[in-house]
């Protein structure tokens, strides 16, 4: 590409970072998707964005798809092409969007993996030994009782959260949306026994090191992979885990899909959707095991 083109691709990026003011996360993985495209530009030597056609971005998705990239990381990729070419358009530097009618191939939509009720109360039930554990049974109550996200987890500040009426504030949620949510009793009682524990600090964070940091998101995963391992858990989990579980057993009691969407934060319920299919899978399984014919009915 020419220097004009990769000066246009910067004010892109400019206007994405303080302009929309997309997360840093959102703007290093719009980086990172342009830059494939960009090396699929350098091989047919194009020079300028106008080179670039709809057969081209279809051409460029397919050898990605050869590669072995996935649907789901296909579709993020056209989605940033498509803004990008949106950019230009703005700009009158195109005169169509040459991403705008191609689509990544599909794929089957895995269903997330929860904890049964019984794993999550073994979990979540087990006596602490230390001022750490303290702190970890509180973030894994808080993550299980508010379905929370872990970076939304690791950002709660102390005044984010009203323990007395059992609220707690989410300021940056995905798409920089806030939320409030209910918290449960037993995440109350951690949080509060937490508290007493945790290290004087000028750090605002709600959960921190013992020497007072706030506690990364890294520091959270490593914490509940040991505490699952101390307590002989056979999954693998990880806190995503925690908020899946929290959706899956809201819907089988409660049935009501459209007040897990506000709590979980999606902003389309097609993306809730997914734990419909969960719950019909459970209620596949509560049916195999219990009904007198099932199995007959199935080996057929």
């Amino acid at each position: 590409m020419n220097p004009e083109a990769i000066e246009t691709l910067s004010c892109y990026f400019h206007h994405l970072e303080f302009e929309k003011q997309v997360s840093v996360h959102t703007l290093k993985s719009y980086q990172r998707d342009i830059n494939q495209l960009i090396s699929f530009c350098t091989q047919k030597d194009y020079q300028q964005w106008s080179d670039i056609q709809a057969i081209d971005i279809r051409n460029h998705i397919a050898n990605r798809h050869r590669k072995g990239i996935s649907s789901k990381s296909l579709q993020r990729e056209l989605s940033a092409i498509r803004s990008f070419f949106n950019f230009l358009l703005k700009k009158h530097l195109l005169l169509n969007n040459p991403a705008s009618h191609i689509r990544a191939p599909k794929q089957q939509r895995k269903l997330p993996k929860v904890l049964d009720v019984d794993q999550m109360s073994g979990m979540l039930d087990t006596t602490p030994d230390s001022a750490l554990e303290i702190r970890d049974l509180a973030m894994f109550e808080l993550f299980y009782s508010s379905g929370l996200r872990l970076s939304e987890l690791a950002a709660l500040n102390i005044e984010d959260l009203n323990l007395s009426e059992q609220l707690l504030q989410v300021l940056h949620g995905k798409g920089n949306k806030q939320r409030n949510l209910p918290i449960g009793s037993k995440a109350v009682l951690a949080i509060n026994k937490w508290l007493n524990y945790r290290p004087e600090s000028t750090d605002l964070a709600l959960f921190t090191s013992n020497k007072g940091h706030r506690l990364g998101q890294r520091s959270i995963q490593l914490r509940l992979d040991k505490w699952c391992k101390k307590i002989g858990l056979p999954e693998h989990v990880h806190p995503h885990m925690l908020r899946h579980s929290f959706a899956s057993h809201l819907l089988e009691s409660s049935q009501d899909i459209r007040a897990i969407q506000e709590l979980l934060g999606h902003s389309n319920l097609s993306t809730t959707q997914i734990y419909t299919h969960l719950d019909f899978q459970h209620l596949a399984e509560v049916y195999d095991k219990s009904h007198p014919r099932a199995k007959a009915t199935r080996n057929k």
